[in-house]
């Protein structure tokens, strides 16, 4: 725990304060819950979703013992009763300044072989969501003191290039910058909108591809990680959830107020090196 909370990057800025609310989806595990934590610690109300109960709870404990309480609401992205009902949870608790937009599922397949109700859950849970997270938050935003507010949306580096048998995960982070690009055309500088866009991170999604790429590319499951996730990257590593969660402290402080409708490509050199 001293480890976590050692690495978490600290800023300080005046609305990082316990009246502000962040909504962090998918705070159940991975980035989500790394990001959950750093925004927690910074000052601010943090508020989890997840359909995930246990991972949810999970942040929750992690988080109390770090000193750092959050507020765990269960919630599925894809039902818009339960969306909107944790919105108002969130409100009830501050004002709602920052939203992170981090849930998200993977499935590996050709365009040809792709189950439709995967490419139907995909949109509803990775573009459908944040969309209406943005509905229902802006206007929350726009009634606060200064009428600022931020959402961010984790991306990747597949916002940027299209990898084989990932096209519903190439088409929702595209959609995502688009997403962010068109909050902020309607946000006249005071409600900000940016992705990350990263290379692979050590979470249980990331791990869970390897065997299904695998068996896509007819490879072994080191060639995957070697050749396919780190092979064009600069750095033959992968980032760590809370190095991403970093990004998401700095892009919602003070110091970002010229990330407007922005991506911050962090990708260890796969998009932009050859």
């Amino acid at each position: 725990m001293e480890a976590i909370q050692k690495d978490i990057l600290l800023l300080p800025d005046d609305q990082f304060n316990p009246g502000n609310v962040c909504i962090v989806t998918g705070a159940g595990s991975g980035i989500g819950r790394a990001t959950a934590m750093a925004m927690a610690a910074n000052g601010l109300t943090t508020v989890g979703l997840d359909i995930d109960t246990r991972g949810g709870h999970e942040t929750q404990s992690m988080l109390e013992a770090l000193g750092h309480p959050m507020t765990f609401i269960p919630t599925d992205l894809t039902r818009d009763e339960q969306v909107s009902q944790a919105v108002q949870e969130a409100a009830g608790k501050g004002r709602v300044r920052y939203v992170a937009n981090i849930a998200g599922i993977q499935h590996i397949d050709a365009i040809s072989h792709f189950p439709m109700e995967k490419y139907d859950q995909m949109q509803a849970l990775m573009l459908r969501a944040p969309f209406l997270l943005a509905k229902l938050t802006i206007p929350l935003m726009r009634e606060g003191p200064d009428g600022c507010g931020a959402i961010g949306n984790m991306a990747s580096i597949h916002a940027h290039i299209c990898t084989l048998n990932k096209p519903v995960y190439n088409i929702v982070k595209f959609g995502l910058r688009g997403l962010a690009q068109s909050i902020s055309a309607e946000g006249g500088g005071k409600i900000r909108s940016f992705t990350i866009s990263t290379g692979f991170v050590k979470t249980p999604l990331m791990e869970n591809q390897i065997t299904a790429q695998a068996k896509q590319r007819r490879i072994s499951e080191n060639q995957v990680i070697s050749d396919v996730m780190l092979g064009k990257s600069r750095v033959k590593e992968m980032m760590t959830p809370l190095e991403v969660a970093n990004l998401f402290v700095f892009a919602f402080s003070r110091y970002s107020k010229y990330l407007v409708g922005g991506d911050i490509l962090y990708d260890g050199g796969v998009v932009k090196t050859y």
